[in-house]
Formats: structure tokens, C-alpha cells, sequence
């Protein structure tokens, strides 16, 4: 067997291993681990200019009115201030900026709680961040 004909079984092989790696790290924990490698990716210029060409395609099948709202904004640009993020809202109509801001709002994580006195703070329903007010201590007057 020469070794020209394990080339192709070595090159299926390895991309049949990275497609399998990508769908474990996809399922492991809603994906939390594949998103630094896939913003890594979208980088390199061919590769992002395909990502970014396929979500667009299925944001457009799955929610045409965010669609629009994202080309609106994108042909905008990015706001600097606070006036052109209101003027880049105003462009949209009502029920894109709806979408849109929905999308936003989703889209931004809850801080975790790291210890356990933020985590009772959460569970009291207490802000993240927000230190509630202490309560007044007792002393007794000394006569």
C-alpha cells in the first residue's frame, strides 16, 4: 500500500474528527465553549464573510422583521453617542424596533452570582450589584 493512498483517509478523518469536536463542544452546555472558537473564526475574512452570510439567511427565514431591523441598523453604523443611537432608532418602525430591542434585551446575560451572598441576594430578588440597605444596630445606652 503506497502512502499516496492514505492521504485522502487521513485528510477525511481529520475533518471527520474536527466535525465531531465542534458538534460535542455545540451540545456541551448550550454551546459555551464553541462561541470563543466560532468568534475566532468569523476573524479570518473568507470564513466571517460565510458566517455572517449564513445567519443573515436564517435570520431572514426565521424573523424577517429583525431581519430588516439589522440591515437598517448595519447601513447606519455603529452610534457614538447617545443621539445617533436615538436617531439609528428612529429609522426603524415600531414593530422592528420591538424585535429589535427584544433581541437586544436577550441577548445580553445576567451576571452569575459568584458567592454565596450574592447568591441569596438573587434569591430575595435583589438587583445583581445593588447593595441594600443595612439595617440599623441596636446598642444598648450605657447609664
Amino acid at each position: 500500500m503506497s502512502i499516496f493512498v492514505l492521504i485522502p483517509v487521513i485528510v477525511l478523518g481529520s475533518l471527520l474528527l474536527v466535525l465531531a469536536t465542534f458538534a460535542v463542544l455545540g451540545r456541551f452546555r448550550g454551546g459555551k465553549y464553541l462561541r470563543p472558537i466560532a468568534v475566532g473564526l468569523a476573524k479570518v475574512p473568507l470564513i466571517g464573510r460565510g458566517l455572517k452570510k449564513a445567519s443573515m439567511a436564517k435570520l431572514e427565514r426565521d424573523n424577517p422583521e429583525l431581519h430588516r431591523a439589522v440591515q437598517k441598523i448595519e447601513a447606519f453604523g455603529t452610534p457614538k453617542t447617545p443621539e445617533q443611537a436615538q436617531r439609528m432608532l428612529s429609522l426603524l418602525t415600531p414593530t422592528e424596533r420591538r424585535v429589535y430591542l427584544d433581541a437586544v434585551g436577550a441577548e445580553t446575560p445576567m451576571p452569575e452570582p459568584t458567592n454565596r451572598q450574592q447568591r441569596r441576594l438573587v434569591e430575595k430578588g435583589v438587583k445583581p450589584g445593588v447593595q441594600p440597605t443595612p439595617k440599623p444596630v441596636n446598642r444598648k445606652r450605657s447609664r
